[in-house]
């Protein structure tokens, strides 16, 4: 059964300012922007609060650019601004790939980067980008603004180290040197959720990364370490299969994706070879 609206807040805020302040001042409320993942847990029969913070409007959390050496994207750029983007294309075309396998159009054209980030599901398909490329997550609140990087964001289950009052500002991307690979599995090539999904970069130091194996996003250390150090594939797959803890669900069992996630890694060394 769907969930009423007609009992929730909905709160427009003037400027970042203004919603920082809001944020701060009247706990809780459930800052939104696209609205892609409130939509379904609504239409779900459920609902993440009762009070929302509307961010849509705010052209401060927009916009990509080099700053210095690194690709700045702020929050509320949508994926179809991300495939988009010229800059994006030339310093990170996995999230391009990404971005391009999320939804349908309408989903693309809504959804935003910070709110893929902050949904904070295991299957995010924009997570192992990040993940592997090093990504810089810019919060703000009253206080100010802090930097956590990406890899340290997440703490459990949708769980992060972001407190009620901060929002994603901003996402950091430093150079990522090496061939860049994304891959996603599903039950279609897009507008499904994926049952796993990884990125890679090959490089003198390799960097891998997989999506719907574990609690959270997950880098696979010890699988990088085996490639850097010249192992074999075999010996790749056997510390992956270490690294992940994948479950049964209703998209997939945890030995589908124990496979699969081995054959993504031979298909990610062989691809950037």
């Amino acid at each position: 059964m769907r969930t009423a609206t007609s009992a929730f807040e909905l709160i427009e805020p003037r400027s970042l300012k203004h919603a920082l302040a809001i944020l701060h001042e009247r706990q809780p409320v459930v800052p939104l922007a696209g609205c892609t993942d409130v939509y379904v847990t609504l239409n779900a029969g459920a609902s993440p609060g009762a009070r929302f913070l509307n961010l849509w409007g705010l052209d401060e959390l927009r916009g990509i650019a080099a700053d210095g050496p690194a690709l700045r994207i702020g929050s509320l750029t949508t994926y179809t601004e991300i495939i988009r983007s010229p800059l994006v294309r030339r310093r990170l075309p996995s999230l391009v790939a990404a971005a391009a396998e999320i939804g349908a159009v309408q989903i693309q054209n809504r959804g935003t980067l910070g709110g893929n980030i902050a949904n904070g599901s295991p299957a995010g398909d924009t997570l192992p980008v990040l993940a592997v490329a090093e990504a810089v997550l810019v919060l703000r609140s009253v206080e100010g603004a802090r930097r956590v990087p990406f890899l340290g964001f997440y703490t459990g289950y949708r769980k992060t180290v972001m407190r009620p009052d901060e929002i994603i500002a901003a996402i950091e991307i430093p150079p990522v040197p090496g061939r860049q690979w994304f891959r996603k599995v599903g039950t279609r090539a897009a507008q499904a959720i994926s049952k796993i999904v990884a990125a890679g970069v090959r490089s003198t130091a390799p960097r891998l990364a997989f999506g719907s194996v574990a609690p959270t996003v997950v880098r696979a250390p010890r699988t990088e370490s085996v490639l850097a150090a010249g192992g074999s594939l075999q010996e790749a797959t056997e510390a992956l299969i270490g690294e992940i803890s994948p479950i049964d669900d209703i998209r997939s069992t945890a030995d589908y994706r124990r496979r699969v996630a081995a054959n993504l890694l031979a298909a990610f060394w062989k691809d950037t070879a």
